[in-house]
């Protein structure tokens, strides 16, 4: 039963993570190419939904709602492979339920908030994907780990969701979340499906390096 409350957590806070975030990147009008008040509120959309999922559901699953976070989470010993499991069928789900949503109310032909390669460039894209996910994965194990930031961990998190996105919406309109990509590329199609593989092994790669960085760095000098 517990693991039935986790899926359903994780299915909410990723349904609503790609229907708030990405729906205010899409009525807004965000564009990468442009940095606007869009452009701000698109980056604090993001931020303040893992705020409220974090203070919501954060008890229930940890408010992972990123497969990255939680491959994370696993290198560390955090989770086992069949929560791991059940967390990405989860995010993936409501990701995609999220999308689908977004797509009936403004349109399928709207952008949805799908990520885009940085000037057609893949290097540079995984480049940039790899480097802001470690940022953010690291600063979750960090912040989760320490029982000082138990009250303050999800505005730290979500702020340094907000951070990152400043910076990447300009590049690859940011992911960092492989699900959250997936959802709105599956009803995009054409790019944004194609270069979709971008948005997943950059960010796991990502989290791949901030988890053992943690582990090897952090969390070892902690013991000590």
């Amino acid at each position: 039963m517990q693991l039935v409350k986790k899926f359903c957590a994780e299915f909410i806070g990723t349904f609503v993570l790609v229907l708030i975030a990405c729906g205010v990147a899409t009525v807004l009008g965000c564009k990468t190419d442009s940095p606007d008040v869009a452009y701000a509120l698109t980056a604090l959309a993001f931020g303040l939904v893992i705020v409220a999922m974090a203070y919501s559901i954060g008890n229930v699953s940890g408010c992972h709602i990123n497969p990255a976070v939680s491959l994370g989470v696993l290198i560390n010993g955090g989770m086992s492979i069949g929560e791991f499991i059940v967390y990405i069928i989860a995010q993936f789900a409501g990701a995609t339920a999220g999308a689908a949503v977004l797509g009936a109310l403004v349109g399928f032909d709207s952008s949805l908030g799908a990520n885009g390669l940085f000037k057609g460039d893949v290097v540079k894209s995984l480049i940039v994907e790899c480097i802001l996910t470690f940022i953010f994965v690291l600063v979750i194990l960090s912040v989760t780990s320490k029982k000082k930031f138990e009250k303050c961990a999800g505005l730290i998190i979500g702020f340094t969701l907000t951070l990152v996105h400043i910076f990447g919406i300009y590049f690859t309109g940011t992911s960092v979340n492989p699900a959250r990509s997936f959802g709105p590329a599956i009803f995009k199609g054409g790019e944004a499906l194609s270069s979709l593989w971008v948005f997943i092994v950059g960010p796991l790669v990502g989290a791949a390096l901030a988890a053992i960085i943690f582990r090897f760095l952090i969390k070892a000098k902690e013991e000590d």
